[in-house]
């Protein structure tokens, strides 16, 4: 194994007359959440200018190995912090988080193999720890395990099947922080021809189960021309690989359906033409991607990504015939400079980064792949103002693309002249085929940028804009719009910017169905919900022609969206050329405990009448004292046999209406309580109700009254349980750092204030 403890290089000075980095505030508030570096008390010992420094030079020094480099290792980092810093190029957070430093872990995307044997399963898990202790993410393909009920040789027992071991790796994950930062984030894949497919489909019906893993089934070609056949297809035991049962492919592919449509999960990979791309097949089967289904890798290997700021390259028309012409509008000239660096950068990120595992090591450095793609694409395209739901949109898209493919790959192919080609070339498809030689494996990917968009201040990957602008509380109840700065140019230029209307704006996210507004802007400012899926899907085929490794993206849908809208996607991005899927419902993710009218389920069972403890005549408990935004409040908890029994709210100097409120709460949750009701249900009502008056305690932030008492119930009683997510406005999930509603994108919730990020 590497070795990760000792202290890094010296890296040169920062050099007089350094550019300054200009950080907008969102971004900061990430970067020193996350980035800076700290020192034993916890004080930033780095700033924005000092952080781009540090990676720039310290990536830049693997140059000095390379006799044949145009650059000097202090040219090429000066290169490389003004590549940073203008915003037009960012690497994974790893790469931002660790360059130069003693941890020296770059790569976020890991892919592990998970054998049939305890000895194999017990590496894995070991494994993974390691990795996300390093801040890298994994994924696994869990189809090499036997089946449940399938006999155990060496001890005449009876397996128990790989559900039971990914639950293994699920709370093994709970435990560990990524780097001190962050949990880590998993994928788990399943061929759909593994006898325990069923269940594998079935695994997140209930909420909360397996939450440190996205779930993906992996759908052969064989399987979906069944599909489309109505036939019959074989279940292959992995342990003996012969068939063990046969079922129907199309009720298969329906509860697959079902179940995306439930929860989001599981998504599907398509894993024949992610293995028909496979450039190095003499290694192996690729089985599984890294956890958001970008990377696909070969077990025992990883990937550093990175992405380019497309809206940066936007030039305003000089002529009024120029407006929207992509010839006249992007700088392809300085695009075409700024990949070359980019995959120069990528590439040193490998000889730059210490890997956790020996055999990771080995592997990266056979094939070096990279991932270089983009960010700012909606941004770009508002620019230009090209509809993201357009002919003209789409077939940009396969443009630049594209042009990433044909530069990166002219750029590998420099630095294979400068330092040779990837050491397992010889074998690879590429020279089979007559291309490279290529100092790369794969050179191209489109990864969720969630975060790095926060930071470069621009739209995320290739995705729509989830809301043009969004409303946020802050401290003493204020209220603050934030917006999409081409829409609100865009808006001011045609004379209709006003405050009211961003708060109608922010309310809805989506200036659809405002007549009032000019039909261009209508047209060109449309958001995700906006959006037909199958304008999605056309997107992601265009990005995905061009692109060596797969495609970050989701379709989102409203939560009026039936079955069938999923269907079609599922089928339309096989029949499309996609590697893979996912689909998002909104609000699909938390229980809807509480159905109105004929909002409730029709085959739901009648609820039966809660019956309600007595109250002893004595029963004992305390009393917690809360700091809220509206006072101090008392949270006083009784207990019988050692579980909570009831509750009551005091909270002083706030008014009658406050103190009703709070002991109207409080007498609900204590008739919760004894009718039976666990806390972590109530919790998950009462947690994440916001209010006029947040404020920071113990736990970042208490948003509400409802939400303090959360706090108190789950600090006291569920604290070695996983955290919580607050199910309350049904399904609508908010940060638990700011109280934002979160958004699903790029295959994982985000916050699109803080960068809080549900994938780490």
């Amino acid at each position: 194994m590497s070795n990760t403890n000792s202290e890094p290089a010296q890296y040169p000075p920062m050099p007089p007359g350094l550019e300054k980095v200009e950080i907008n505030p969102n971004a900061e508030i990430v970067l020193s959440k996350r980035y800076y570096k700290k020192d034993e008390d916890g004080n930033f010992i780095e700033s924005g200018r000092e952080l781009f420094w540090r990676v720039a030079s310290a990536i830049a020094a693997e140059e000095a190995k390379y006799e044949k480099s145009p650059y000097s290792p202090e040219k090429l980092a000066q290169e490389f912090y003004a590549l940073m810093t203008s915003w037009k190029f960012l690497p994974n957070s790893p790469t931002l988080m660790n360059a130069g430093t003693a941890l020296g872990q770059l790569s976020a995307c890991f892919v592990l193999p998970v054998g049939d044997s305890i000895e194999e399963i017990f590496d894995a898990v070991k494994h993974a720890a390691i990795i996300h202790k390093s801040g890298g993410g994994t994924g696994f393909s869990f189809s090499r395990i036997r089946p449940k009920e399938s006999r155990v040789g060496s001890t005449g027992g009876v397996a128990s099947g790989p559900l039971s071991f990914l639950r293994i790796f699920n709370t093994a994950t709970e435990q560990i922080k990524q780097g001190g930062t962050r949990r880590g984030a998993n994928m788990g894949i399943m061929r759909i021809d593994h006898p325990d497919i069923m269940d594998f489909i079935r695994a997140k019906e209930r909420e909360g189960d397996f939450n440190n893993f996205n779930l993906s089934v992996a759908l052969t070609e064989d399987f979906m021309k069944a599909v489309e056949e109505n036939k019959d297809y074989s279940l292959i035991n992995p342990q003996t690989g012969k068939a063990a049962d046969q079922l129907n492919a199309r009720k298969v592919f329906e509860i697959l359906v079902q179940k995306a449509w439930e929860s989001g999960d599981p998504g599907i990979v398509f894993i024949d033409r992610i293995n028909r791309d496979n450039p190095t097949p003499k290694q192996g089967e690729i089985e599984s991607t890294n956890p958001c289904g970008e990377q696909p890798l070969l077990p025992y290997e990883a990937c550093n990504l990175g992405s380019v700021n497309v809206s940066r390259f936007f030039k305003a028309p000089e002529t009024d015939t120029d407006k929207g012409s992509p010839d006249a509008c992007i700088d392809w000239a300085e695009l075409r400079r700024v990949i070359h660096l980019s995959v120069r950068f990528l590439d040193n990120v490998i000889d730059a980064s210490r890997f956790p595992i020996e055999l990771i090591e080995e592997n990266v450095r056979k094939n070096r792949k990279i991932g270089l793609g983009l960010m700012g694409w909606a941004d770009l395209l508002f620019l230009l103002g090209i509809p993201y739901n357009s002919e003209q949109a789409i077939n940009l898209a396969g443009r630049m693309m594209k042009f990433f493919r044909d530069e990166g790959r002219n750029a590998s192919r420099i630095l294979a002249e400068e330092r040779g080609a990837f050491p397992a070339y010889a074998d690879s498809t590429y020279a089979q085929t007559k291309q490279g030689p290529y100092r790369n494996a794969t050179i191209t990917t489109i990864a969720p940028t969630g975060t790095l968009s926060i930071i470069a201040g621009c739209s995320s990957g290739i995705e729509p804009l989830f809301a043009l602008c969004f409303a946020r509380n802050v401290m003493d109840g204020e209220r603050l719009v934030e917006v999409n700065p081409y829409f609100e140019q865009a808006l001011r230029d045609s004379g209709s910017y006003s405050s009211a209307l961003m708060d109608a704006v922010a309310s809805k996210g989506s200036i659809q169905g405002m007549e009032y507004l000019p039909a261009e802007i209508r047209q060109v400012f449309v958001t995700a919900m906006d959006i037909e899926p199958i304008w999605h899907l056309r997107m992601q085929a265009a990005f995905q022609e061009y692109t060596d490794n797969a495609v970050s993206k989701t379709v989102n849908l409203p939560n009026a969206a039936g079955i069938d809208d999923i269907r079609h996607i599922y089928w339309l991005a096989y029949q499309l050329g996609c590697k893979g899927v996912t689909v998002y419902r909104d609000g699909c993710k938390s229980v809807q405990v509480l159905y109105a009218g004929e909002g409730r389920k029709a085959d739901a069972p009648a609820p039966e009448k809660a019956k309600v403890r007595t109250r002893p005549d004595v029963i004992y408990g305390f009393t917690q004292k809360v700091d809220t935004g509206l006072g101090v409040m008392y949270v006083t908890i009784n207990e019988v046999d050692g579980l909570p029994f009831e509750l009551f709210v005091t909270i002083g100097k706030s008014g009658h209406s406050i103190t009703a409120k709070a002991e109207a709460i409080g007498r609900l949750v204590s008739l919760a309580l004894r009718s039976g009701i666990s806390v972590r249900e109530i919790v998950k009502q009462i947690k994440g109700i916001g209010g006029e008056h947040p404020v920071f305690q113990k736990k970042g932030l208490l948003l509400s009254i409802p939400d303090a008492i959360a706090w108190v119930l789950e600090n006291r009683y569920l604290s070695d349980q996983a955290p919580i997510t607050d199910s309350n406005s049904l399904g609508k999930q908010t940060c638990p750092d700011c109280g934002t509603e979160l958004v699903f994108q790029e295959g994982c919730h985000l916050c699109p204030n803080c960068a809080y990020s549900r994938c780490g």
